[in-house]
């Protein structure tokens, strides 16, 4: 499996508000700590190794996949 960067999220605008509205009432301090959370169940939810690595330097990089 590869890193899928083609949209694939339906309703993404409104994923993107969910997202925001989750954060609403959290200070910076608890806005990261549920982010960090997020991140490791959905690198769970994926599990693949490969994946998760291109993911990292996709996200280092400000999108462009980096192989390690």
């Amino acid at each position: 499996m590869t890193l899928n960067l083609s949209p694939n999220i339906a309703d993404p605008d409104d994923f993107y508000a969910e997202l925001i509205d989750s954060q609403r009432d959290l200070d910076e301090e608890q806005a990261l700590r549920m982010n960090a959370r997020l991140i490791l169940l959905l690198a769970n939810h994926i599990g693949d190794r490969k994946v998760l690595t291109e993911a990292i330097g996709c996200a280092r990089t400000g999108g462009s996949v980096e192989k390690p």
